[in-house]
């Protein structure tokens, strides 16, 4: 599929699809060769957390006794382990953050420059060596630049709460923001422009076409936010059912253990299928940056003509 082809709001859609129904297998798979590390490190690290919460929350407080004792006692006992498992979480969390974010930029870049998906997961390795740097410089630069962008976010986002149709225009206003830093992403990895120079074309590209892209990015947002809640609640009313079913004979072992096994499903589900669903989203926006950049560009018409010109 090319991808620098000029595209409307119902392309953006058609052309996610088409392009996952063509490459999804080698997509996927990519993505969890490279991040399968990490999430599984934070799936372990989850189950730490998620046993923690469910022992204190049944060691007393469901029992009427003083959740501000049983914190404390609980933290006495396990604060070196507990210190040890966040400090861990924040670091695998940011690496695994800036890796599982940069896959889709990176897939697509190499993508394009081999004309389709015939590159194996040592290209995408490589491709993260080669732009380690720049993906520092992005994560730095990004944090500078979203303190300003943050107080805007946060007013327009109450002003739009005012109403009924602002608070169903939300998922736009993520969208929008969303879409400019994965755009900045990509510009800056194609080693054309420098970290602002990109940021400031990937404003250039979002107001281009804006309603389109931001409308079909902020429609992806809200399907993998509905479906994600979809899957995960589905746990919490098996075990919601299974606990009242024993209500009359309470067994506070039986219980918690039911309590374990529905919260550690909720975060492995909702971890999972977050990562699916962010990756989907995220490749979205790259065919929204692809068709913004062909349109300002005209980057495949001259290809084109070249080719034309060079067989005469």
């Amino acid at each position: 599929m090319e991808l620098y082809k000029s595209r409307g709001f119902s392309e953006f859609f058609q052309d996610t699809f088409s392009f996952l129904k063509q490459n999804g297998k080698h997509f996927f798979a990519a993505y969890f060769i490279i991040n399968g590390i990490f999430l599984l490190l934070l799936a372990v690290i989850g189950y730490f957390f998620t046993k923690f919460y469910t022992e204190f929350l049944f060691s007393g407080l469901l029992q009427g006794n003083n959740g501000a004792t049983i914190l404390d006692k609980y933290m006495n006992e396990n604060l070196g382990l507990f210190l040890v498992m966040l400090f861990i979480f924040i670091i695998v969390a940011l690496i695994a953050g800036v890796v599982s974010y940069a896959f889709p930029a990176i897939y697509l870049k190499l993508y394009n420059e081999k004309e389709g998906a015939n590159f194996s997961t040592k290209d995408i390795i490589n491709t993260y060596k080669t732009n380690t740097g720049k993906l520092l410089i992005f994560v730095i630069c990004s944090i500078l630049i979203a303190i300003p962008l943050l107080l805007v976010f946060v007013i327009t986002g109450f002003v739009l709460m005012i109403t009924i149709v602002g608070i169903l225009a939300l998922p736009l206003l993520l969208a929008a923001f969303m879409l400019f830093y994965s755009m900045t992403l990509m510009e800056y990895l194609e080693n054309k422009k420098d970290i602002w120079s990109s940021f400031g074309y990937s404003w250039k590209l979002l107001t281009s076409k804006f309603w389109a892209a931001v409308g079909s990015v902020g429609l992806f947002y809200l399907m993998s936010y509905v479906i994600q809640n979809i899957i995960t609640i589905i746990p919490y009313m098996f075990g919601m059912a299974s606990i009242f079913t024993n209500i009359e004979n309470p067994n506070q072992e039986e219980i918690e253990n039911t309590m374990m096994i529905v919260m550690l499903l909720v975060f492995f589900l909702s971890f999972l299928f977050g990562a699916i669903l962010g990756s989907i989203v995220q490749l979205n926006q790259g065919i929204v940056f692809y068709s913004l950049k062909e349109q300002n560009e005209n980057i495949n018409t001259k290809s084109i003509i070249d080719q034309i010109g060079s067989g005469e």
